[in-house]
């Protein structure tokens, strides 16, 4: 809610508590009048009589305190484990039990993650196992070890015209017409 929806809103409800003081009429008349509850008339009206005029204003609506919230230790050992070992939900709730000693499921490592931007890595980032990562081949002294990638299909030999299961080396042969 924008500043001036809010600014309107209290002016429309300091104006229904006005009439309801100024005119003779019954509380349920004004209510019916302006069309809302006694209920929320006199919620209105106890929250001017104790606060004035910001009573009027809307309040928030979350929690005041949330006594089952993660811890922020628990929190801040999650993104750590995430930004610097790149592990998963699973691998960060079994971490944090095995070595830390608290319980925290899954879904809740999840949460955390995607409540700070880190539900997804950027694909430079993933963890691959080390089996599978790929390595690269730098020696400190050019030609200290020499690497050849060879790929050769057996039988083929160039002194006997190639490969055998080849049609020109068959027919040269004799063995196909």
């Amino acid at each position: 809610m924008t500043k001036s929806e809010q600014a309107r809103l209290v002016a429309w409800r300091a104006r229904l508590l006005t009439a309801a003081r100024d005119e003779p009429r019954t509380v349920a008349r004004v209510c019916r009048h302006f069309g809302i509850s006694r209920k929320s008339f006199y919620k209105w009206k106890n929250r001017y009589d104790a606060e004035g005029d910001i009573g009027l204003c809307d309040r928030s609506r979350a929690p005041q305190e949330s006594p089952r919230a993660t811890a922020k230790e628990t929190v801040s050992k999650i993104l750590y484990l995430r930004q610097t070992y790149h592990f998963g939900p699973g691998k960060i709730a079994d971490y944090v039990k095995r070595f830390h000693g608290t319980h925290v499921a899954r879904s809740t490592v999840h949460r955390v993650l995607l409540r700070h931007g880190l539900n997804r890595l950027p694909a430079n980032q993933k963890h691959r196992s080390h089996t599978r990562r790929w390595q690269r081949y730098e020696k400190p002294r050019p030609g200290h070890r020499l690497q050849v990638d060879v790929n050769s299909s057996n039988g083929c030999r160039p002194q006997d015209g190639g490969c055998i299961n080849s049609r020109r080396s068959m027919t040269a042969r004799g063995f196909a017409s």
